[in-house]
């Protein structure tokens, strides 16, 4: 018997390392640029996954 998920919730806590340590402080610009770029790379990641996920689905 196959088992049906109505609901997923998952929650997750993204840091960066430098908020961590405090020995070398980031400067805003460079620090905007380099979480934007990781922004994307994650963004991009989470659209590719759903995509390979819906596509199993319609392939059912």
């Amino acid at each position: 018997m196959p088992i049906e998920i109505k609901e997923l919730i998952i929650r997750a806590t993204v840091s960066d390392e430098s908020e961590k340590t405090n020995d070398k402080p980031a400067t805003p610009s460079a620090s905007s640029k380099t979480d934007s770029s990781k922004d994307e790379m994650i963004i991009s990641r989470c659209v590719e996954q759903v995509m390979e996920i819906l596509a199993a689905k319609n392939e059912r």
